[in-house]
């Protein structure tokens, strides 16, 4: 019905934001993190919980849990690349999990029972008012794929692709690696809390499980199977698997059954990929230049 595929289409924007800019992280940036979901989580908490507490329009408090998210990723992220980049992957789990765990024993959250009553973006219902929201969210997603495109292309582009591929190389022409890999970690953070705040006030209901760690081998594999470190293919990825559990719920297994059966499937498809076609359905095949890398990226970055 209208509902379902209004909710669907919704849905697949969401996570193309989600993997757009998961893809900025580990992808242009890389920086090894999973603790993706959980800026998801705090958009989504972040905008609801304050509309609920103050009566806000709702655009005010999904930019407040762009805000939140984006603070949070720079607490995570300063401490740990400045010692280490390879830091980053220890604490984005324990600051996954840590963060889940506040979230699931505390009642202003709702507790595991998750958060319910959160606030519409319009007051009335009905066909209208879901083609605008799918409208608005089709519009946030193609802007987020868009400026990706944007800070990936041209001399900054160069430089983020000399910073992952060179990082000693990058420092030795005076730049500040640190600061590169902050700004792409928080900005990539922010757009997830983005998704979140999107994800909240349309379904109106959130729980701890819907940001567990299995949504960061979903976004992993949507960015692998669309194409890591290309503008269109992690959007593609989140297309296809966004279907791929409609497909699973087809054959009516039990739900103790289909969270595992997803987990393995997500797994399976990124070491597939990897293995057999490690550039994904829209990358370049290896020895193909990308458009960023057109010119020698360390001595672009030093121009």
């Amino acid at each position: 019905n209208l509902e379902f595929f209004g909710a669907m289409l919704i849905q697949i924007g969401i996570f193309m934001i989600l993997a757009t800019s998961f893809n900025l992280i580990i992808g242009y940036g890389g920086l090894m993190s999973i603790a993706h979901p959980i800026f998801f989580a705090l958009g989504a908490y972040g905008s609801a919980l304050l509309v609920q507490a103050t009566g806000v329009p709702v655009p005010v408090g999904i930019l407040f849990g762009v805000a939140l998210a984006t603070i949070a990723s720079i607490a995570l992220a300063l401490p740990s690349l400045r010692v280490s980049g390879d830091y980053l992957v220890i604490a984005s789990i324990g600051f996954q999990l840590g963060l889940l765990q506040i979230i699931k024993n505390s009642d202003w959250s709702g507790g595991p029972g998750g958060l319910t009553n959160i606030p519409p973006m319009f007051a009335t219902t009905g066909a209208a008012a879901i083609w605008r929201y799918v409208a608005i969210v089709a519009i946030a997603a193609i802007a987020t794929i868009l400026i990706v495109r944007w800070l990936v292309s041209g001399d900054y582009g160069r430089a983020i692709t000399a910073m992952r591929d060179d990082e000693e190389a990058f420092k030795g022409l005076g730049h500040d690696a640190v600061s590169l890999k902050l700004a792409l970690f928080a900005f990539g953070s922010g757009l997830a809390g983005l998704a979140g705040g999107l994800y909240g006030h349309y379904f109106l209901f959130v729980t701890p499980e819907q940001f567990e760690i299995l949504y960061s081998a979903a976004m992993l594999t949507m960015v692998v199977v669309g194409g890591i470190r290309t503008v269109w293919g992690p959007a593609l990825g989140a297309v296809l698997l966004q279907f791929m559990p409609q497909a699973i719920n087809f054959v009516k297994l039990p739900s103790s059954v289909t969270g595992p059966l997803q987990g393995i499937l997500f797994t399976g498809l990124v070491l597939v990929f990897l293995f057999l076609r490690p550039h994904g359905l829209l990358g370049r095949a290896p020895g193909a230049q990308a458009v960023a890398e057109e010119d020698d990226p360390i001595e672009a970055a030093g121009r």
